[in-house]
């Protein structure tokens, strides 16, 4: 799991940073929400943790820009030092999933993470649920209306990723870092390789209901096609 934390408070920075990473999970540090903005042009994350109190914008004007300008569906917990009821209804109804007050409790954030995460990703214990589609986490195995499809372990890991966060667009570090654990330093031809075997395996096609598609600067984004669009209205 990538997590966004959003603070200009380095200790702060330092306690949440902690109890991501006491979760197995990575921490990617902003101190403005200019910054986190601006990543968003190139990262995806699957989790933020944002403060109220920044230098340079309100963590509720990230927010609604979050919500409103980036369309990001990305679970957002509010970590600030406000506690009036009133604040915690702005930021709710901005679009937060989750109000943390500071200071911060460890094994507190930790649990609400965990409970959020769960909220927002549902399906690893049933297995995810998509149209014909059926992914098992627990066993690795895919199927389509009943029918299993052989994928690889990396092929499957990757669709489970895109299938969890159906219509928005990862980015390629993304789905590197979430797939292989390794972001950098591993050769870009194998996620497009590793793409276009899921996109062939699984018949993710306009006539199957699903477009996988490369997003020029970014990264990729499977989507569900309406039933009888076109070719060319699908390519709009």
């Amino acid at each position: 799991m990538q997590v966004a934390l959003l603070d200009d408070d380095h200790h702060q920075l330092d306690v949440l940073t902690r109890a991501v990473e006491a979760l197995g999970y990575t921490g990617h540090r902003f101190a403005t929400g200019g910054a986190l903005l601006q990543a968003l042009q190139r990262a995806t994350f699957d989790l933020m943790l944002v403060d109220w109190e920044l230098p340079d914008m309100p963590g509720l004007d990230v927010l609604r820009t979050l919500r409103s300008r980036h369309g990001v569906r990305t679970p957002v917990i509010f970590v600030t030092h406000r506690d009036d009821e009133r604040d915690v209804v702005q930021a709710l109804t901005a679009g937060a999933d989750d109000y943390v007050i500071k200071p911060v409790r460890g094994a507190e954030l930790k649990a609400r993470m965990l409970a959020l995460l769960r909220r927002s990703y549902p399906g690893d214990d049933a297995g995810l649920r998509h149209g014909g589609f059926l992914l098992q986490p627990a066993t690795g195995t895919a199927f389509f209306e009943g029918e299993p499809i052989e994928l690889k372990q990396r092929e499957f890991d990757l669709a489970l990723c895109l299938f969890r966060q159906l219509g928005q667009v990862l980015s390629r570090a993304y789905l590197m870092q979430t797939v292989w654990g390794r972001g950098e330093d591993l050769p870009t031809r194998t996620l497009d390789t590793h793409i276009s075997a899921v996109r062939s395996k699984l018949g993710l096609r306009p006539e199957r209901g699903y477009r996988l598609s490369a997003v020029y600067g970014h990264g990729y984004r499977l989507e569900v096609i309406a039933p009888g669009m076109s070719a060319a209205e699908t390519r709009e």
